[in-house]
């Protein structure tokens, strides 16, 4: 997968994450609320990886 693949499916995951969150927290539902914290957590970790491919690229 390429650096800007990861980004951006890190920043969908990230933005699907926080959706969830709200979503589960305005509904009272902690098991939505955790998926969505796990989700954005996979999506700031994937721009993570995304990042690094670029600063090997480079060098």
């Amino acid at each position: 997968m390429s650096s800007t693949s990861d980004k951006i499916k890190g920043v969908a995951n990230e933005a699907i994450g926080n959706v969830k969150q709200s979503v589960g927290k305005a509904t009272g539902n902690t098991e939505l609320e955790v998926k969505g914290t796990i989700q954005e957590k996979k999506g700031e970790a994937q721009q993570a990886i995304g990042k690094v491919k670029d600063a090997v690229k480079k060098h």
